[in-house]
């Protein structure tokens, strides 16, 4: 009887000790259970005041040439009053919530009604039905990638326009641009509401659901892991990549055309800018199915953050460089633009060759030559909310033996490029290096506390194999 009793009171340890295991791994996988201070105070910054810095851009380049000290000397000596600000301000218009309604539209009907066909066709491209990554419930969600194609349809129905119908003048989007930040403004908070409500109501999976019981970061961070409709209209896929990334280079387009129709000519800046940040938008969905084990698929859930940040913040500031290019164009000498060119290409290429070896790395699980070596790996576990025990590896060979993040050092590099292309009279451009480098840097430091909750002991064995996150020797 007593050595039954101790068997028993061992497999309840046994049981509770998974138990805490399970718990400790799952504890920062996916957004926080909970919120100290300081997220709250972040999060209430960012509702009140994300919204203000995007209109103080836009304002301040159709009203004061792009300067952003000029608004507040005018407010600071009386000049002009807020009033003032605001009533010279374009409002909301049909026209501009027609254009709205017609591009949201014709992309849901791109995301959902045509199934890919570019995979069958273009050598190394990975597109049609994919699965994502294991959610922290343990589902594996599958997608169509499309992306691409939608891309590709929506650019050729661009330039067949501007070269053959003349439906609408290619400037359209720079001409309406104040009234569409509101349309944005519109479906940004409506969504992240729409996915709030869905969350407590009627969640697509309530095991990857998340409530901290506080509604201001319920509402910023999101409550469902992947808010669906239906089997295949995921939010986080669509929302990211459509209608924000296939807009970013038509935006950029239509800014070169209004600089052609002001100046007679498109300047090499502008040209260099479209370039680079074309390859940017072309890269993203070309590895569109990549895409799926990346931070936004993998840990992130989807509420105003990503909402309102992909319909309003992705569009109107990564693209300020072409707008403001708009009002101060910029010719580069020789030197200076062939520099631009090679930063920007130079970035681009650490940044696809370390998330290529990555991607090989994971598709091989390890069977695969990284410099013509086979990699090393440190081999980790971790469990999902059913108990079940997962594996996976941690890459220290080629750039991931460098730095921990070293494709996000390629891709500042890349944001740097498209600064330095509108040259050094206003710091309106260089918001976006700015911000890129402290969004990558948070998002180091947010992805290692999760692994490290995740990977436990396993990650520890992993940063000191890679020191560094982002610059090998110093960060």
């Amino acid at each position: 009887m007593a050595a039954h009793q101790e068997k028993k009171l061992a497999e309840e340890r046994k049981h509770q000790n998974m138990q805490n295991d399970t718990k400790a791994s799952q504890g920062q996988w996916g957004r926080a259970w909970e919120v100290d201070w300081f997220s709250l105070a972040s999060i209430l910054f960012l509702l009140m005041f994300a919204p203000l810095i995007v209109y103080y851009f836009i304002m301040s380049c159709d009203q004061y040439q792009c300067s952003l000290t000029d608004p507040l000397l005018d407010l600071l000596t009386g000049n002009k009053h807020l009033s003032d600000i605001w009533n010279r301000t374009p409002t909301l218009t049909y026209r501009a919530a027609g254009i709205y309604s017609l591009w949201v539209t014709f992309q849901v009907v791109l995301y959902m009604s045509i199934p890919d066909f570019c995979h069958q066709f273009l050598p190394g491209y990975v597109g049609g039905v994919q699965e994502g990554a294991v959610t922290p419930a343990g589902v594996v969600n599958k997608y169509e990638i499309n992306g691409l194609q939608a891309w590709i349809i929506t650019h050729v129905l661009w330039f067949a326009n501007a070269s053959c119908f003349h439906f609408f003048p290619p400037t359209i989007i720079f001409d309406n641009w104040i009234p569409l930040l509101w349309c944005a403004n519109i479906l940004g908070y409506a969504v992240s509401t729409f996915a709030m409500i869905k969350g407590y109501f009627f969640p697509t999976n309530a095991k990857d659901c998340k409530f901290t019981g506080n509604f201001f970061y319920d509402y910023m961070m999101g409550i469902e892991f992947n808010p669906r409709i239906g089997k295949w209209f995921d939010f986080k896929l669509f929302f990211n990549g459509r209608p924000g990334i296939v807009a970013w280079t038509l935006i950029n387009l239509s800014f070169a055309a209004k600089q052609q129709e002001l100046y007679g000519e498109v300047t090499n800046s502008m040209i260099l800018v479209n370039v680079l940040q074309g390859i940017y938008v072309l890269d993203f969905f070309w590895n569109e199915a990549w895409y799926l084990k990346t931070i936004d698929i993998c840990h992130d859930h989807f509420g105003w953050y990503l909402g309102w940040g992909d319909c309003v913040w992705l569009p109107y500031l990564y693209t300020l460089q072409g707008l403001y290019l708009v009002y101060h164009p910029v010719q580069l000498c020789t030197a200076h633009a062939v520099g631009v060119l090679m930063l920007g290409l130079l970035g681009y290429s650490i940044f696809r060759m370390t998330n290529h070896q990555k991607d090989l790395f994971r598709r091989t699980n390890g069977n695969c030559r990284i410099w013509g070596k086979k990699p090393e790996y440190i081999e980790c576990s971790y469990m999902s909310v059913d108990g079940t025990k997962h594996y996976s590896k941690l890459m220290t060979s080629g750039f991931w033996g460098w730095a921990r993040h070293f494709n996000y050092t390629g891709d500042l590099m890349g944001s740097l490029a498209y600064c330095l292309a509108c040259g050094f009279e206003h710091i309106l451009p260089y918001f976006y290096i700015v911000y890129m480098t402290i969004l990558l840097t948070h998002r180091c430091i947010r992805d290692e506390h999760r692994c490290c909750s995740k990977y436990g002991k396993d990650w520890k064995h992993y940063t000191a194999a890679v020191p560094y996150r982002l610059l090998p020797g110093i960060f």
